[in-house]
């Protein structure tokens, strides 16, 4: 397993791959709007699962509740915004989660679908969702290095 550090845990509505730094100012213009109209709103922090699946583990994840339908709502708005941009938009469903970590190998995966299992509906508690923050993502082979670019705040605060 490579385990995500806390601090670099985050929920992704959109990855834009590589990008022209000339386009940032454009993709944030065009997505505030749906941003600052949203109310911040609390998510919980529920269930843990994988994908693609719990019985082959590539991508360890927490699920997300209580809230959900909200970030839903506005991943979908974005992605509208984003496409009418040239963004292609995924063609898989959006699934709220916070990535906890990678499966590395095989080695140890049934005790780890059994330790999963056992928090599959367990509540880890709530935060509260006030801002959407645009990342550049640099990876390395010690792990993503995330710089934050721009910052908006939900409800235009």
């Amino acid at each position: 397993m490579r385990w995500g550090s806390p601090e670099k845990i985050h929920l992704t509505l959109k990855f834009f791959g590589n990008i022209e730094e000339l386009k940032i100012e454009p993709i944030v213009k065009s997505i505030e709007g749906p941003i600052q109209t949203t109310a911040p709103f609390p998510l919980r922090m529920r269930g843990m699962g994988a994908f693609p699946h719990l019985k082959n583990p590539r991508v360890i994840w927490m699920g997300l509740t209580n809230g959900k339908e909200n970030i839903i709502s506005l991943q979908q708005r974005l992605e509208v915004l984003l496409e009418k941009m040239g963004f292609q938009a995924e063609d898989r469903p959006f699934h709220p989660h916070l990535t906890l970590g990678r499966v590395k190998s095989n080695r140890g995966r049934e005790e780890l679908v059994g330790r999963m299992e056992k928090y599959r509906e367990e509540e880890f508690g709530d935060f509260q969702v006030e801002t959407v923050i645009f990342f550049k993502s640099d990876l390395r082979p010690s792990g993503p290095i995330y710089t934050p670019l721009r910052e908006i705040k939900l409800g235009g605060s």
